[in-house]
């Protein structure tokens, strides 16, 4: 039976036991295509036209943003690759579609460095004044994280998946497992971080040993991303720091500050764990638009009387 939701079900296995796909893709795919069959169905799959498709992603553009019509797309096109290497279809529908369109350019939100700086002197200083051991410690945890997050510019999600033994104090490096279930290693360069990181492991390696996770919290769970994400509300507002700062902003900040210091940005492709150049480069934006400012404030020219 070559029912569209049923087929969808199938595909979904596939790209979960043989493709093994991670979690939130295999979410965004359920999504994607839950929303695409409850639209069409009930439907053969034999009966999706290149019509059918043109209207349905005509909604979808009247719907959502350019960047989620993106990847809905893209959810869809491998659908149908896989109809046509399981030859469940004569024609893949979308060989007779031109979809092309203008994603707007949107430029990474960066923090600036004096405000990193005040950030992670408020933490530091919540933990030399901490009255219990209980503050002295999630203050300690609080500081790795947000130092390690600056210092490798590695996604949130990356860092609360961490297990204890892809951090290597030793050699200075972390195994880190990226998107797809790429690896890379990365290398802590200040050693001001790394006297942290070990004093951290030190003070937590009774939860660390329990969860098996580097990062955990006092009852020995691994940190969450949402225990990271209220953690920086929290120091950003005891800094009065009146920017909204999310822990992605930290990895911004990361590569368009190396990227101003003249570093090749294959090496920040590289650090970021980056598939394609073609992603790093938003950063040259952030870079350009940081000349600009310069240039217009800074030239002497703007203080002629001519």
């Amino acid at each position: 039976m070559n029912n569209l939701q049923t087929q969808i079900t199938t595909y979904l296995d596939y790209c979960r036991y043989q493709k093994r796909l991670d979690e939130k893709t295999l979410k965004a795919y359920r999504i994607d295509l839950t929303q695409f069959a409850t639209k069409l169905s009930p439907i053969d799959i034999s009966e999706i036209t290149p019509a059918l498709l043109e209207d349905f992603i005509a909604a979808l553009h009247r719907k959502y943003k350019p960047k989620t019509v993106k990847r809905k797309i893209a959810s869809l096109k491998a659908l149908f690759r896989y109809f046509e290497y399981r030859e469940l279809i004569d024609r893949n529908p979308f060989s007779k579609l031109q979809v092309k369109f203008r994603e707007p350019v949107i430029l990474p939100k960066t923090i600036p460095l004096h405000t990193v700086e005040t950030f992670l002197s408020t933490i530091y200083k919540q933990h030399a004044d901490a009255r219990t051991e209980y503050q002295k410690k999630n203050s300690l945890r609080d500081i790795a994280v947000i130092e390690l997050l600056f210092a490798t510019g590695m996604r949130i999600s990356e860092l609360c998946s961490l297990k204890a033994n892809d951090v290597n104090l030793y050699d200075r490096s972390i195994l880190i497992y990226g998107k797809g279930a790429k690896e890379r290693h990365i290398q802590i360069g200040q050693e001001a971080v790394i006297r942290v990181l070990e004093d951290y492991k030190n003070t937590f390696k009774d939860e660390i040993a329990s969860c098996g996770h580097f990062f955990a919290n006092q009852s020995g769970r691994p940190l969450s991303d949402q225990a990271v994400r209220r953690m920086i509300n929290k120091y950003t507002a005891l800094a009065a720091i009146e920017q909204h700062i999310t822990p992605h902003m930290f990895r911004h900040t990361f590569a368009t500050s190396l990227l101003e210091a003249d570093v090749d940005i294959r090496y920040i492709q590289e650090m970021l764990g980056h598939s394609s150049i073609n992603i790093t480069e938003i950063y040259t934006h952030v870079a350009l638009s940081k000349q600009q400012d310069i240039l217009v404030t800074k030239h002497p020219r703007k203080d002629f009387k001519v």
